[in-house]
């Protein structure tokens, strides 16, 4: 955990020319997150290039979506995304697509902005890599509980066994 004293900390809306540094900021996270979980060659297939490219298609999203970067100094450290549920029978009407930060700034208050951000106090339920312990603090300390519910999804050509969390 940081205790390093964060200066200036913005979290606002995602803008179309945050995607490079999006891009850069998700495959950083998507290492620091998934290191233990994914292959080292499965990660040989991912770069900040690709992960812009995607990040073209999330700045689009219209308006039933709330998608937020945590700037420091003015720099991308975070992001987070929600929006319309994706599953049959979902158990709320909105989901927490993700939340990342990079490592260095965890514990420092910042991932509680832009979770605030992005679902407030609402009901939400997300899908959460099971074998993510800090994670799920995070949920737990925000709510969130298990229902039972699981799936294996494809990630970078392999699996990441997950668990739905519902508040």
């Amino acid at each position: 955990m940081s205790t390093e004293v964060v200066a200036e900390v913005v979290v606002r809306p995602i803008r179309d020319s945050d995607v490079e540094a999006l891009g850069r900021v998700h495959a950083t996270c998507w290492h620091e997150t998934y290191d233990h979980l994914i292959s080292s060659a499965a990660f040989e297939k991912l770069s900040p290039r690709r992960m812009a490219e995607l990040w073209n298609h999330y700045a689009e999203r219209g308006e039933e979506y709330a998608q937020f970067a945590a700037l420091v100094d003015g720099e991308i450290v975070g992001f987070v995304g929600s929006g319309p549920a994706r599953d049959e029978n979902a158990p709320r009407e909105r989901e927490l697509y993700f939340i990342y930060l990079l490592d260095a700034y965890h514990g420092t208050g910042i991932g509680q902005k832009l979770f605030d951000a992005a679902v407030g106090t609402d009901p939400v339920y997300l899908w959460v890599a099971s074998d993510n312990p800090r994670a799920h603090r995070f949920y737990t300390r925000n709510g969130f509980t298990a229902d039972g519910a699981d799936q294996h999804v494809p990630f970078l050509g392999e699996e990441i066994h997950e668990v739905r969390l519902v508040r």
